[in-house]
């Protein structure tokens, strides 16, 4: 039977240590979430982040705009919390209804406020190996996943599928990075990849971030390997009184039979990701304390 990575309740046993920090401090530490429309499923993350917030005691702020909102009035509010010294760390809720000006918000916000670890600064930092730098959450999210389930990289080969600026790119830089736990091989595919099969087929570890439910299937799995199931997708299912259900860009049942450790959905990478948004909000925090 393999090992079921459970990201939910190990972000609860996080909460509780953040907690006891947070409690310690001299002030509650300040998450400003600029949300921008109304996006279903973005309503859904931003509530799950207020809801772990409000866990271990970081004050979290959520700012509406229109989804008409001009680009002017966005990177106007971004702005005012860069300069408001209350506000600790900073997140625009992705995705934009335009997409056209997301980097460049992004990068607008100060890199010591960007708990998202988005912006161009924190992934050159990351690059170029300060460990103290703001880490995009999901990445992190993943190792720290790993980690505390005793899966140390080191050495072994991770395949990613998936090369975007949110996940896999930052992913890719933080596994080959010499920290604690990655110093791992990594190989990073995407759609134009050829012999995607053959590739996935040679991971010790095998990420998915594709944004395609159940892409992943034993033809591609090697025996014993790890899955992590980035994905989260809604499909069509009769037998759920809503119709629809949620899943994941591996599919589950085909593959559990074959690897060693996976990542359910929801329940996996998901709650680590808003462990990790706390997280970094606390980091964010402390430096602006050790600076005034």
């Amino acid at each position: 039977m393999p090992l079921v990575l459970d990201g939910k309740k190990l972000a609860l046993e996080l909460a509780e240590e953040l907690k006891v920090k947070v409690f310690g401090l001299f002030q509650r530490p300040k998450l400003a979430i600029v949300m921008v429309g109304d996006n279903a499923a973005s309503e859904l993350y931003v509530r799950n982040k207020l809801v772990y917030a409000e866990r271990v005691g970081i004050s979290a702020e959520l700012i509406r705009l229109d989804k008409s909102a001009s680009q002017h009035k966005i990177f106007g509010t971004v702005a005012e919390l860069n300069e408001n010294d209350s506000v600790h760390g900073i997140i625009v809720q992705a995705p934009l209804p335009d997409r056209s000006c997301q980097e460049r918000i992004f990068d607008t916000i100060l890199a010591e406020k960007d708990v998202d670890g988005f912006s161009a600064t924190n992934i050159g930092r990351l690059c170029n190996g300060q460990r103290d730098c703001l880490i995009a959450c999901t990445p992190l999210g993943i190792l720290t996943l790993l980690a505390k389930n005793n899966i140390n990289l080191a050495g072994r080969h991770v395949v990613i599928i998936g090369r975007g600026r949110i996940v896999g790119r930052p992913l890719s830089i933080l596994l080959s990075q010499k920290f604690e736990n990655c110093n791992a091989t990594v190989t990073l595919c995407h759609s134009e990849s050829r012999n995607l099969a053959e590739i996935a087929r040679t991971a010790d570890v095998l990420i998915a971030a594709t944004g395609q439910p159940k892409f992943v299937t034993k033809d591609m799995v090697k025996e014993g390997a790890v899955l992590v199931d980035v994905g989260i997708s809604s499909v069509r299912d009769d037998t759920c009184p809503s119709g629809s259900r949620l899943c994941g860009d591996i599919d589950f049942d085909d593959v559990y039979h074959i690897c060693s450790a996976i990542t359910p959905v929801p329940g996996g990478v998901g709650p680590m990701t808003v462990a990790m948004l706390m997280r970094n909000t606390l980091q964010a925090y402390e430096k602006f304390a050790l600076r005034t």
